[in-house]
């Protein structure tokens, strides 16, 4: 079991609204963020994310790619946000390192945050190996 914070900010946002629905909007993008873990190991993620939001509400999904020192995770996810806050779950597709030939799940939770224009999240995953 995987558990960390993680932040994130998007590098390369597409936001596109759609005619004669107000609020609605379709979002993609490629994002990166830092994961932090109580014991204060730390790793970076790098993924790509699309979302349907009406007045920022919504299904969303994405590929992720996690680096830890040990190795590399990557994983689908699917979630959805509402009133600013967003949950959603993992699938594990595969791993490199100590994390090779990886499945498992996962969870995400928005945790609360002070600053705009960042994400702050729990994330916990579960990762099984041919090895455990």
């Amino acid at each position: 079991m995987l558990e960390f914070k993680l932040v994130t900010k998007p590098i390369d946002l597409k936001i596109i609204e759609a005619a004669n629905i107000e609020g609605q909007t379709v979002v993609a993008g490629k994002f990166f963020g830092g994961a932090v873990f109580s014991d204060g190991r730390i790793g970076v993620k790098e993924f790509v994310n699309s979302s349907d939001l009406l007045k920022g509400s919504g299904p969303f999904f994405g590929y992720s790619t996690y680096t830890f020192e040990e190795g590399s995770i990557t994983a689908r996810y699917t979630g959805s946000a509402k009133d600013g806050n967003s949950t959603g779950e993992y699938t594990i597709l595969s791993g490199t390192g100590a994390y090779a030939n990886a499945a498992g799940t996962g969870t995400i939770e928005s945790a609360p945050n002070p600053f705009k224009g960042i994400n702050l999240l729990d994330i916990k995953l579960v990762v099984k190996t041919p090895d455990s």
